[in-house]
């Protein structure tokens, strides 16, 4: 652990339950966690980016730091919410296009727990590229929270009926378990 007590990396997609991260941030800080929030670069269209840092003290993280700036803690956990469709497949592929699926590709790898709460609709949860993801990551040993009692996939365009009951807290609850 670093000197900021456990750190978890929040990894935020472009879905719609993104507008409503700082939720997750919230629970995580309750929990004793210091936060470092990175969004993938079409995230940043979702989430009200100087909130979260007022809200986390800290900058959101989109892109590689350059070498005069300074590294972001290390992380103790990983909580990617929500999780899209493209995201989770890059991930088990182990495609690092952006920084923040190079910081996941690398992650198991130094055996940093991960939680994953997909936010995708039935169509596209359907596919036989995202249930192989899923697969794979699972066999990695990354908890993706997929499957009836977690996140059961919506129809296609009724996600925005979902936002509200997104259950964020869920994540943090299974990361409990994983870190405990």
């Amino acid at each position: 652990m670093s000197q900021l007590g456990k750190v978890l990396y929040i990894i935020v997609c472009a879905a719609g339950p993104a507008v409503h991260v700082g939720r997750l941030v919230t629970l995580a800080q309750d929990d004793g966690w210091t936060v470092q929030l990175i969004a993938t670069p079409p995230a940043l269209g979702f989430v009200d980016t100087a909130a979260l840092e007022k809200q986390t003290g800290r900058p959101v993280r989109s892109e590689y730091r350059k070498p005069h700036e300074p590294k972001s803690p290390r992380a103790d956990a990983i909580i990617v919410a929500p999780a899209t469709y493209n995201t989770i497949n890059k991930f088990a592929q182990g495609i690092a296009d952006t920084y923040a699926l190079g910081v996941l590709s690398e992650a198991p790898g130094l055996g940093i727990p991960i939680v994953i709460l997909p936010f995708v609709n039935s169509a596209l949860a359907g596919r036989i590229a995202f249930t192989q993801a899923v697969e794979t990551l699972r066999a990695e040993g990354v908890r993706v929270l997929f499957g009836p009692g977690e996140f059961e996939p919506h129809p296609p365009g009724s996600g925005g009926d979902r936002f509200d009951t997104y259950p964020w807290k869920r994540t943090l609850s299974e990361l409990a378990e994983l870190t405990s």
